[in-house]
This record gives structure tokens, C-alpha cells and sequence, in this order.
């Protein structure tokens, strides 16, 4: 990857903001990354649940989607601009639970309030304003980010030109929120959680280990593991049963560990709430109804084998979105499942590529058609 022509991180300050659930959250900042051609039309990005800002990053860091975003890319980082927030409620810089309460002087942490999706759409749209961007080209997310653009696509229906949702459904099923449940009873069970009044290196990291575990095996399919893995045990014997035999567990212990080093568990716990509560039919009149406010063309993604994010429910919404919109919908073969947003690119970027430059098409015919006139 090749140095940025432009390449921005930091903090926006957009004030106190008021939440769904009535609370007001006082002096909230997010942490943002920006890269492209600063006059360039915006893309914005949003992340999955245990994703960050760092989308394109840099050559010592590469960014968490670089496969797919840079320079000559499948979103081209010398035609547009890509922007990034952190989530509300994230611990890579943005207000959440390890946040200084400006009233108290203390971290949140078990204190911090329940957010939901559509909180954090509404804090990167004053984020946005305060960066001086009215207008988006286009809004992308899979999972977490997923849910966002939907959101997007229904609070703010004329702010952008075209919507990519990836592995996402309209609202999170019981199955889903049944392993949600499970991870987070992890780490509530573990004994350092103290109701999430933890200090710093020492909280319930087994518990959010765990649940990361836990996560795993609903991101991946069993062909992947079992291609992968093929029962490959451990050369050395058991000393003990809690000593992994096979290579499947060690992947999964390493996972797990990996999580614990760079995540926060109240974060982890937030954003599984705020996933759980995710159905953009609420106060809606149900979701088949909610599609009705999006104005945006829609090209939504889906993943086979997504164990979660069914590809079946996300065409649904599409087919509901296609008497107002443009609306298509692509189902990726993948033995990734749910995960196939964050890899094999090859296999779906050119959609994105094809869709942004068609849109381009589109508008500078418009553009001209106007100064005909």
C-alpha cells in the first residue's frame, strides 16, 4: 500500500447529545480516521462490533478493510474520501465505558449508559456536521456497521447517494441474540467483572475470552474449521484437561487472548445490548414499513453459510425496498460465512466498484443535462 493523498486521525467534539433511551451523555467525542483527496466525495464507513476507526491505516498498520479500500482499490482512496468513526460506546478513543465522566471524574465503565444503533448513527451525523460533510456519497458497514447504514438509510434518507449493507438483517433474531446472551453471561460470570467496575489490566479478561470464542464459531462455518484444522492434534501429551490436544482449540484460546489485549469487556458488552436491540421496525410500524423512508439506491451483500445474518433475510429487505428504490441484492458463495465481509475480496469488491463508478455515470449526465439548460 502506498502512502495516502491525504491521511487524517483524531477526536471531533460534538457536545452533549440525548440518547433514545432519554439520558443525556455529556461532552461527547468520537475518533475518526479520514483518507483520500480531502475535496473528494465522502464514503463513509462503519465498523463491526469489535472493528475501530483504523479502516485504511497505513504501511506499518495496515487498516482492517485495506484489502478493499486504497489507492487503485475497490474503493479507490484517489477518487473518494473515506471516513471512519469509531462507535459510540467503542474504547479506540470514542466516549464509551472507559471514558473520563466529565461529571464525576471517573471512567464510566459499568456506569455508562445504554446506547443504541440509532445513538450512534446520530452521533457520527453531528460528527459530521462538525466536520463541515453534508453529503455522502455512499454509507458502507457489514455486521454491527451493517445495522448502521440501515439506520442511516432511515433516520437521514437524503444524505447520501447510495447504501451498502453487508451481512446484515433488518433486526437481530433470537438466535442471535441467544449467543449474544451467552457471551455476555461469560463475563459477567467471571469473577474479576465487579459489575464492571474493573481497574485497568484487570478485568474479566476469561470471560471475554470466552464469549470471543464463543463469537468465533458463529462468524466461521464448520467446512472452514474442519478444511483448516482437519482433527490435527498436538504432538506433545496431556498433562493436564485443561491443556488444548487439538490445533482447534489453541486457535480458539489464541483468539480469544488476542481480543483481550486491545478490546474493553463493558465495549463488548454495550455493543452486544445495542446489537440485540437492533430491529429497525421499531416504532416503525415494523420493518417492512421502515424501508419505506430509505431513498437511496441499495446494493446489500450477503454471505452463504452465515449462521446469524441469514442472506435469505436480507433479501427480503431488498424485495421490500424495491417498489420506492433501486434496490439489488448479491449472495456471495463463501465457506467463511459470516465473516466473508472481511475477506476474499475478490469475490465482491467489484460490485462496489462497479455500483460507485455506474452512480458516477449517472450523475455527471445529470450535471450535464442541467447546463444544457
Amino acid at each position: 500500500m502506498t502512502e495516502q493523498l491525504f491521511y487524517e486521525n483524531g477526536t471531533v467534539k460534538i457536545g452533549d447529545i440525548k440518547l433514545e433511551s432519554g439520558t443525556t451523555l455529556p461532552r461527547v467525542e468520537l475518533a475518526f480516521e479520514r483518507a483520500g483527496p480531502i475535496d473528494a466525495p465522502v464514503i463513509l464507513v462503519c465498523h463491526a462490533l469489535t472493528g475501530n476507526q483504523y479502516t485504511v491505516g497505513n504501511d506499518e498498520h495496515p487498516g482492517w478493510w485495506s484489502g478493499l479500500i486504497n489507492q487503485g482499490g475497490y474503493i479507490d482512496t484517489t477518487k473518494y474520501q473515506v471516513l471512519t468513526f469509531n462507535v459510540l460506546g467503542g474504547c479506540d478513543g470514542s466516549t464509551g465505558p472507559t471514558s473520563e465522566n466529565p461529571i464525576t471524574g471517573e471512567p464510566y465503565q459499568g456506569q455508562f449508559p445504554f446506547i443504541t444503533i440509532k445513538d450512534i448513527v446520530n452521533a457520527q451525523f453531528l460528527a459530521l456536521q462538525k466536520l463541515k460533510i453534508h453529503h455522502l456519497k455512499a454509507v458502507i458497514g457489514g455486521s454491527l456497521g451493517g445495522m448502521q447504514v440501515l439506520e442511516w438509510g432511515i433516520q437521514y434518507p437524503q444524505l447520501m447517494e447510495l447504501l451498502f449493507p453487508l451481512a446484515v438483517t433488518p433486526r437481530l433474531s433470537d438466535f442471535g441474540i441467544a449467543f449474544n446472551h451467552i457471551s455476555r453471561t461469560a463475563i459477567l460470570n467471571d469473577s474479576n467483572w465487579n459489575d464492571g467496575n474493573y481497574a485497568k489490566g484487570l478485568g474479566p479478561e476469561n470471560g471475554l475470552a470466552l464469549a470471543r470464542m464463543i463469537g468465533m464459531l458463529t462468524y466461521r462455518t464448520d467446512q472452514l474449521f474442519s478444511e483448516r484444522f482437519q482433527r490435527k492434534e498436538f504432538p506433545i501429551g496431556l498433562q493436564h484437561h485443561r491443556d488444548p490436544a487439538f490445533e482447534i482449540e489453541s486457535y480458539l484460546n489464541y483468539q480469544g487472548g488476542k481480543l483481550t489485549q486491545r478490546f474493553d469487556a463493558n465495549s463488548y458488552l454495550y455493543l452486544l445490548k445495542a446489537m440485540d436491540l437492533h430491529d429497525i421496525g421499531k416504532g416503525r410500524g415494523g420493518w417492512q414499513e421502515a424501508v419505506q423512508h430509505i431513498q437511496a439506491p441499495i446494493v446489500a451483500i450477503g454471505f452463504s453459510n452465515d449462521l446469524i445474518y441469514t442472506p435469505e433475510m436480507l433479501q427480503q429487505l431488498v424485495l421490500s425496498c424495491g417498489n420506492q428504490v433501486e434496490a439489488n441484492f448479491f449472495e456471495v458463495e463463501t465457506k467463511f460465512g459470516h465473516d466473508g465481509f472481511l475477506v476474499e475480496f475478490e469475490k465482491w469488491g467489484y460490485i462496489l466498484r462497479n455500483k460507485l463508478k455506474q452512480t458516477n455515470l449517472v450523475k455527471s449526465g445529470i450535471n450535464a443535462e442541467k447546463k444544457a439548460l
